[in-house]
């Protein structure tokens, strides 16, 4: 995966490229191309505080794409992407291209309340010529009524059949103050038997000593921006599965849930620091 430095993409109409964007920001740590250089240098400054940052987005990035596909091999075909920042870098719908034949149709809606991810994705979408069959909603996740009522959901997804639910390193972002298990359960509640709840949340993740130390001053970094990080441990990230079915392999370190490559060993020490688990409603 190559890292963009120095050409810049188009800007969407509105977007303010002199500010960093979190959506961005997270496309740099990915290799994606729909950053700017104040993104960068954001992304740069945060990397040297925490060097796990950037394999960290990978190993996320590259669960999602794995749970995804898991659910296409079990004949789910809508997906809800909650919090999904600018859709490049391997997003859900182009995993769906990679994996489904022309004569297969799956449905995605991205949810994102930063006005400039939803620029981003208007304008790729366009271009790769998927709006007819994914769309985005400019919605804060915790609103999930609003999500559920929106036109674009509604022409997508049919909450009567199975949806895979996408929770992708988005609830470390929801406070105590937002009753994070009841804004699981509020999607869990909406939703067909046979669907999948996909999660991962940032964690110390059992470490100690300056590793615990290093992700810890990581999410300091954000309590004063407008996305503050939460950190959370195993055992509350178990609650949210509720009487769900845990797939195998249960709950895991984003790296463990069905890899398929082995990691190097500077990805390797970035494994502690998120929990995962994919759940099926019975």
């Amino acid at each position: 995966m190559t890292e963009h430095t120095d050409s810049a993409p188009e800007a969407p109409a509105g977007v303010d490229t002199e500010k960093p964007s979190s959506a961005r920001v997270y496309d740099w740590y990915l290799g994606g191309t729909q950053n700017w250089a104040v993104d960068r240098e954001f992304g740069k400054r945060l990397e040297e505080q925490w060097p796990h940052v950037k394999p960290g987005a990978r190993h996320n990035r590259e669960f999602m794409n794995r749970a995804v596909r898991a659910a296409l091999d079990a004949g789910i075909r809508q997906f809800l992407d909650l919090g999904s920042g600018v859709p490049t870098a391997g997003n859900v719908h182009e995993v769906i291209r990679e994996e489904l034949g022309e004569d297969q149709r799956a449905t995605v809606v991205y949810v994102d309340y930063e006005a400039v991810a939803t620029a981003h994705a208007t304008l790729i979408l366009e271009r790769q010529d998927a709006t007819d069959w994914a769309g985005h909603v400019q919605e804060d996740m915790r609103n999930p009524k609003a999500i559920f009522n929106h036109p674009t959901t509604r022409r997508l997804i049919d909450f009567d059949q199975p949806v895979c639910v996408l929770m992708m390193a988005v609830l470390h972002f929801v406070g105590p103050d937002d009753d994070p298990a009841g804004l699981v359960r509020a999607y869990r509640d909406r939703l067909a038997p046979g669907s999948w709840l996909a999660l991962s949340q940032m964690s110390v993740g059992g470490t100690t000593g300056e590793e615990a130390e290093g992700v810890r001053k990581f999410a300091a970094q954000y309590r004063n921006t407008q996305n503050p990080v939460w950190l959370r441990d195993r055992e509350e990230i178990e609650h949210w599965i509720a009487d769900w079915n845990l797939l195998e392999p249960g709950v895991t370190h984003l790296p463990d849930w069905r890899p398929d490559r082995q990691l190097t060993t500077r990805e390797a020490k970035a494994r502690p620091f998120a929990w995962c688990f994919v759940a099926e409603k019975p």
